[in-house]
């Protein structure tokens, strides 16, 4: 053996998996299933009962988080289906660039400049709005399966 030291690069996810499985029986309404590859929220869960030979089924109807498509799956209930790790993080609002990429301040301090303004033309107008006006946003970020998307605003206000 060598006297070499060895030094592993870190990576902030740990080998985390996007999704963890959860079997299709107790997935409920208002959780979160991988349909068609999407993560979504559930939004109606129905259980057929068992054939003369098969399993029960879940009809699973979703909406994807991101895009707010409706989704539709079926699977039997002693089945596992995948769900993804959704996380919601909430950023202060440092700047808009003139790209629509957003310019976020996180709690250690440091910037985080790779998200950009939300497709939803409600919460865009807010945001460009409220920013123009000189008030301190904090926006609320969603991330599931490498992706990410600004979901929801808050004005914290100057008190």
């Amino acid at each position: 053996m060598s006297d070499e030291e060895v030094h592993f690069e870190s990576k902030a996810d740990a080998g985390a998996s996007k999704t963890f499985p959860q079997q299709a029986g107790t997935i409920r309404k208002n959780g979160y299933i991988v349909i068609k590859n999407r993560p979504c929220k559930v939004v109606e869960v129905s259980t057929s009962k068992t054939g003369k030979h098969g399993h029960a089924k879940c009809h699973f109807v979703g909406i994807d988080i991101f895009t707010g498509k409706k989704l539709e799956d079926i699977v039997p209930s002693s089945h596992n289906c995948d769900v993804p790790h959704v996380t919601r993080t909430d950023y202060q609002l440092i700047d808009i660039s003139e790209d629509g990429f957003v310019s976020l301040l996180t709690e250690s301090g440091n910037t985080k400049d790779d998200l950009k303004l939300p497709t939803d033309e409600n919460l865009l107008t807010q945001i460009k709005d409220g920013f123009s006006e000189g008030k301190d946003l904090v926006v609320s970020v969603m991330s599931a399966m490498e992706e990410e998307q600004i979901n929801s605003l808050k004005d914290i206000g100057k008190n």
